[in-house]
């Protein structure tokens, strides 16, 4: 499998939404095409007026899978970079409360 980002500018009203599509991305990635793809990580993007998009980091077996799972699960897609190689200066912060 190969590593992509994946785009999704604004695909989301509020995070409660996409809180809700997180589940749905789960669901369809780990029950339906466990062997096509795999979940990483996202970053959440703040797109102004509440809404929110997505940097998501995927393992895949093509592009093709990644829009497959996207529409089972009813998620946008914006655009899928191949990802080339990792510069891991530091480890994500851990995410503050406030």
């Amino acid at each position: 499998m190969n590593l992509y980002a994946i785009l999704r500018r604004s695909g989301w009203r509020s995070p409660a939404d996409l809180e809700e599509a997180a589940g749905r991305s789960s669901k369809v990635g780990d029950g339906e095409m466990s062997d096509d793809i795999r979940w990483i990580r996202s970053y959440v993007l703040e797109e102004g007026g509440g809404s929110v998009g997505t940097v998501c980091i995927y393992q895949a077996s093509s592009p093709e899978a990644i829009r497959k799972h996207a529409s089972l699960a009813d998620l946008p897609v914006d655009e899928i970079i191949p990802i080339a190689d990792t510069v891991l200066v530091r480890p994500d912060p851990e995410p503050t409360t406030t």
